[in-house]
């Protein structure tokens, strides 16, 4: 299949997933292209004070902190 990548998730990571959410966080850690994007958006607005408070945050979604 053109464009499609094999990714070997070792035997201890799939053992001890207790989720599918726990096999994506590993994944996102371990893609290049993910990690590369996050750097950017840190970089570009964490670093340059755009970022938001989590406490802004919380009150938009409208959970309690």
């Amino acid at each position: 299949m053109p464009g499609s990548r094999t990714i070997e998730i070792p035997e201890a990571v799939l053992l001890s997933a207790q989720s599918l959410d726990d096999l994506e966080d590993w994944l996102a850690t371990h893609d290049p292209e993910f990690l590369t994007r996050m750097r950017r958006i840190r970089q570009d607005e964490d670093m340059g004070g755009q970022g938001k408070d989590l406490t802004e945050i919380l009150k938009q979604w409208s959970t309690e902190s």
